[in-house]
C-alpha cells in the first residue's frame, strides 16, 4: 500500500497545487491515528515519512523496567537488550514497528478520513490564496448544476456558488451554459462554497463597462454612480477627465456596439447612460431623461430635490411603477419629489393652500375639489353636500363634515394662507430653470437609454422616493 507513496505524493502535490510538507504531515498524522487504534491509545508512537525510501516508518517508545505491568508503555530489560545491548533500566527505548500495512480495516478507514480532512483543508487554503486577490473581478465559468435555486458554477479549478437572490430574475441558464459573474466574496473557512458570485450588484454593471470601454479602463472616463433594478433597467453616470472626450459617446461606442455588449450580457436589461454633473439640479435633469424637466429646487442640507415637469411628462418622469424616478434617486443619493406644473401651481395658490389646511384633505382630494370649482376654503363652506358626493371618495357624512369644518375654521379665523412647509423646504439653496444655466434639451439628448421601451403608467401626481445612496 505504501510502496508507491512517494510517487503518489509528488503527483497529488503537482496536480492539486498542495504544499508537499502539509500533505506529508497529514499522512503521518493519519498513520499515527490508525496505529493507536490498532495497537492501543496509550502507546507513545511517532510516525516519520522517509523520503529517501518513499515509505512511512512507525516507531513506538517504551520505558525499560524489570517487571512489565503495562505492555503498551513498558518493556522488560531482557527483551530490551535484544534490541539494544547497551540499554539501561528507566531508559526510553524506541522500536521500529514492522508490517504497518496490516493495521486493520477500521484503522485504515480512520487514516483515510484524516487524510481526506487534511486535504480538504489544504484545498481550501489553495483556493483562498488563488482567488483572494481576484475579489471584485468578473469571472467566467460553466453552469454545473442547481441546488435549491442556487447555481453552481465551475471556474476551472473549483466551483463557485451564485445564490438565488444574486441571479437576474426571469432569466434562465441551463447546465453547460457559459456564464460571467462578479466575484463578490472569497471565504477562507467556508464549509460549503468559498466563492460567492453575483450578477445583480451594481459593481457587476460597472465592471462590464470597464471591460468594454477602453477609456474607462485607462481612467479617462470615470463611472460616478450606478443604480439598477436587475433584469429590467439601470442607470449609470459617467464623467470625463478630458474635455475632448464625450463620456456618453465613449460608453455607447460605434453604432452602440459597446453598450449593446453589456446589454446582451445582462440579457436585455435597459441601460440609461447619464452625464454626471456636480450640480445636483443639472444632474437630476440628466438622470430623469427621457422626461423633460421644467424646474428643480434643491435643498443641499437635507439632500432633497423638488422637480417640476410639464403635465404631459409626469408619467414619463416617474416611469413604470415609479422605476425611473426611483433609479434616479438612488443614482444621486438624494430624495426626489416629482410634481407636475399644474400640481406645483396649485401648491403656490393661496386658496388651494387653505383647502389643504383642513384636516382630512390631502393633495389628491384637493385636486378633485379644485376640478369641481371649489378653489378655496370659502367656496367649500358655501358648497352643498350634493356638490361633494359626486367625488367618488366622499360620502354624505364626510361631505357634511368637511363643510362644517370649513365654516368653523372661517368663523374662528384659524385659516392659514399656506400649508406648513415640510422640514427643510425653507432651506432651498438653488433654483435651476431652462435658460438659467441648464440646457434641458442638450442634457436630455446626451442621456442615452439602450434597449427596450419605456412604457409608463399614470401614477399619483407626487412620488417621493426614499434615499438609497448608491453613489460612488
Amino acid at each position: 500500500m505504501l510502496s508507491d507513496l512517494k510517487r503518489i505524493i509528488d503527483q497529488i502535490c503537482r496536480d492539486r497545487g498542495f504544499d508537499k510538507k502539509l500533505l506529508i504531515e497529514a499522512i503521518e498524522e493519519a498513520v499515527e491515528s490508525a496505529a493507536k487504534k490498532k495497537l492501543g491509545s496509550r502507546r507513545d508512537i511517532e510516525v516519520r515519512f522517509n523520503e529517501e525510501f518513499g515509505e512511512v516508518e512507525v516507531f513506538q517508545f517504551r520505558t525499560v523496567v524489570n517487571e512489565v505491568e503495562d505492555e503498551q508503555t513498558e518493556i522488560a530489560l531482557e527483551a530490551a537488550r535484544k534490541l539494544d545491548p547497551e540499554v539501561q533500566l528507566d531508559d526510553e527505548l524506541g522500536e521500529k514497528m514492522e508490517n504497518i500495512e496490516d493495521l486493520g480495516r477500521i484503522a485504515a478507514q480512520s487514516a483515510k478520513q484524516v487524510i481526506i480532512h487534511k486535504m480538504k483543508d489544504a484545498e481550501r487554503d489553495v483556493i483562498f490564496e488563488m482567488f483572494k486577490d481576484r475579489k471584485g473581478e468578473v469571472v467566467s465559468g460553466i453552469v454545473q448544476r442547481f441546488e435549491r435555486g442556487n447555481m453552481i458554477v465551475n471556474l476551472g479549478r473549483t466551483d463557485a456558488i451564485l445564490p438565488r437572490d444574486q441571479q437576474i430574475p426571469k432569466r434562465s441558464f441551463k447546465q453547460g451554459d457559459r456564464i460571467r459573474a462578479y466575484l463578490d466574496d472569497v471565504r477562507q473557512n467556508a464549509r460549503d462554497s468559498q466563492l460567492i458570485l453575483s450578477r445583480t450588484c451594481n459593481d457587476f454593471l460597472a465592471k462590464l463597462f470597464t471591460m468594454e470601454v477602453p477609456e474607462i479602463a485607462e481612467g479617462i472616463v470615470e463611472i460616478m454612480g450606478v443604480s439598477r433594478e436587475p433584469g429590467f433597467r439601470a442607470k449609470i453616470a459617467v464623467s470625463s477627465l478630458e474635455t475632448d472626450v464625450d463620456p456618453v459617446g465613449a460608453c455607447v461606442g460605434m453604432k452602440g456596439s459597446r453598450v449593446q455588449n453589456v446589454v446582451q450580457e445582462l440579457q436585455g436589461e435597459r441601460i440609461d447612460i447619464v452625464p454626471w454633473s456636480p450640480d445636483p439640479a443639472k444632474y437630476v435633469y440628466n438622470a430623469l431623461a427621457p422626461a423633460h424637466v421644467s424646474m428643480v429646487m434643491a435643498d443641499e442640507e437635507a439632500k432633497t430635490l423638488l422637480v417640476v415637469v410639464p403635465n404631459d411628462q409626469l408619467s414619463l418622469a416617474i416611469g413604470r411603477q415609479g422605476q425611473n424616478v426611483r433609479l434616479a434617486s438612488r443614482l444621486l443619493g438624494w430624495r426626489i419629489d416629482v410634481k407636475s406644473e399644474q400640481r406645483y401651481a396649485n401648491l403656490e395658490n393661496p386658496g388651494y393652500q387653505t383647502l389643504l389646511a383642513i384636516d382630512g384633505i390631502e393633495e389628491p382630494l384637493a385636486d378633485q375639489l379644485l376640478a369641481r370649482g371649489i378653489f378655496s376654503i370659502e367656496k367649500l363652506a358655501e358648497a352643498a353636500v350634493e356638490d361633494l358626493i359626486v367625488i367618488r371618495s366622499i360620502n354624505e357624512e364626510q361631505a357634511q363634515h368637511l363643510i362644517d369644518t370649513a365654516v368653523r375654521m372661517i368663523g374662528e379665523g384659524v385659516v392659514t394662507a399656506e400649508k406648513p412647509k415640510k422640514p427643510g423646504a425653507e432651506k432651498t439653496v438653488s433654483v435651476s430653470e431652462p435658460g438659467a444655466g441648464v440646457d434641458v434639451e442638450a442634457a436630455a439628448a446626451k442621456t442615452v437609454p439602450v434597449s427596450g421601451s419605456d412604457s409608463v403608467e399614470k401614477e399619483d401626481l407626487v412620488v417621493e422616493t426614499p434615499v438609497e445612496n448608491e453613489q460612488k
